[in-house]
């Protein structure tokens, strides 16, 4: 039996296995490379921070996640991809009520994010963030 995530040592581990994978994948790669060019090192220290604070409650991130992706040329099918490779790292990992919410956060993310993206390039406007 798998645990359940618990602290943020659980956070590094599924973020770092996660990004590993986003780092071979054929769709998502060049993408945040593009974007992270060599040193994924501040982006993962950014992501510890964000699912800390998301699972559990613990201050110190500050931003705006949907302004880092709303010049991004991402569809549905990134945003299922991203979601695929997500749960299949959290499930490797962990069961119990604290995946299964982070998993379940992870797909409302991508929902809304996907369907604002649509939403500025079926109108052609430009994003206000």
């Amino acid at each position: 039996m798998k645990n359940d995530i618990k602290n943020l040592e659980d956070i590094k581990l599924f973020v770092n296995q996660f990004y590993e994978k986003i780092q071979a994948d054929e769709l998502l790669a060049p993408i945040f490379i593009d974007r992270l060019t060599s040193d994924w090192q501040p982006h993962l220290d950014r992501m510890y921070t964000f699912w800390n604070a998301i699972l559990f409650g613990e201050g110190g991130y500050i931003g705006n996640p949907f302004s880092k992706h709303a010049s991004l040329k991402i569809q549905l099918h990134h945003f299922e991809r991203w979601m695929a490779l997500f749960s299949e790292t959290i499930y490797q990992n962990f069961e119990g009520p604290l995946a299964t919410d982070a998993v379940l956060r992870a797909g409302i993310m991508a929902h809304n994010f996907n369907r604002r993206l649509s939403t500025i390039s079926q109108s052609g406007s430009i994003p206000i963030v």
